[in-house]
């Protein structure tokens, strides 16, 4: 017999982040198909490009909760 969505869910809290990362990204592809490369590529020259101003002191990053909390304000939540 198949396992419920409540049984996954669970299942998923014993293990580790990066391994429900991996199932969740698996998912998407299977359900989705993958990334363009060349979108892959543009994503992480960004993202390497923000990690770099951050740590040079350029910009200052915003706390997760905070940027929840706007995300939430903008959604009417």
């Amino acid at each position: 017999m198949p396992m419920t969505l409540d049984q996954i869910v669970e299942a998923t809290r014993e293990m580790p982040a990066e391994v429900v990362a991996e199932l969740v990204d698996r998912m998407m592809v299977a359900r989705h198909g993958g990334v363009e490369p060349s979108v892959a590529t543009a994503w992480k020259t960004e993202t390497d490009r923000r990690i770099a101003e951050i740590e040079a002191g350029k910009v200052q990053g915003v706390a997760l909760e905070e940027s929840l909390a706007r995300a939430r304000k903008i959604a009417g939540l």
